[in-house]
């Protein structure tokens, strides 16, 4: 079961003008405390064909995540139009909204964003060069695509202490009695050691319930 259950987002200021910030309120509830943040992402994609187009527009840390119910808004700056190809302005994308713990991607909601000239003569005959003044965005709020990943939001669990685990026998000597069989087969590989316990104190910014997140710091 998942430690957080989105409960509502909320697409604010739709529709506005391509050159408008986005608005996102976002409601979730925690069922378990957790030693570190939660990232928020928003991720505007600039070419359906061409990944290396996508724009990370914001991303923060919002914590300490304690059990009970959440609500803080994400406000994120548009798409840098220069890092987008003429031709992609202008119709249909898509924005993604992404929410992970200690790197681990547990949430994606998507939403598909029609930018269009706001004037009909602009959308019968469209200029050459794009008028981004003009161009209004819409994102179709009532459509998200919603994609939830499984993930270990309790790492930490899966560690047993050194201390707890029984000590090693001590090597066995063999009499002349006893000599292994020369053809006994190859020696079996021990296996590996146990993976180092994650640092869970990466989180860097704090956000009580109702209030706006900090945007981390790169």
């Amino acid at each position: 079961m998942s430690a957080i259950n989105i409960t509502n987002v909320s697409v604010l200021d739709n529709p506005a003008p391509f050159v408008s910030p986005f608005q996102f309120e976002i409601s979730y509830e925690c069922l378990t405390s957790l030693q570190d943040d939660l990232e928020w992402k928003l991720v505007y994609v600039g070419s359906a064909e061409d990944e290396t187009y996508d724009q990370t527009l914001e991303s923060v840390l919002v914590g300490p995540v304690n059990v009970g119910n959440y609500r803080f808004v994400l406000q994120a700056d548009p798409p840098d139009p220069s890092k987008i190809r003429e031709e992609d302005i202008i119709g249909v994308t898509v924005l993604l909204l992404t929410c992970s713990y200690m790197g681990q991607e547990f949430l994606r909601v998507g939403y598909y964003v029609n930018n269009d000239y706001e004037d009909e003569q602009l959308r019968e005959e469209p200029p050459t060069k794009v008028l981004l003044d003009k161009v209004q965005r819409n994102i179709l709020s009532d459509k998200p695509r919603v994609t939830k990943f499984p993930i270990n939001f309790h790492p930490e669990d899966e560690q047993t202490p050194a201390a707890d685990s029984d000590p090693p026998l001590p090597p066995t000597e063999q009499s002349d009695e006893q000599q292994p069989d020369d053809n006994c087969g190859e020696p079996q590989a021990l296996p590996d050691s146990p993976a180092e316990k994650p640092d869970s104190n990466c989180g860097e910014a704090q956000v009580l319930p109702d209030q706006p997140p900090k945007p981390h710091e790169s």
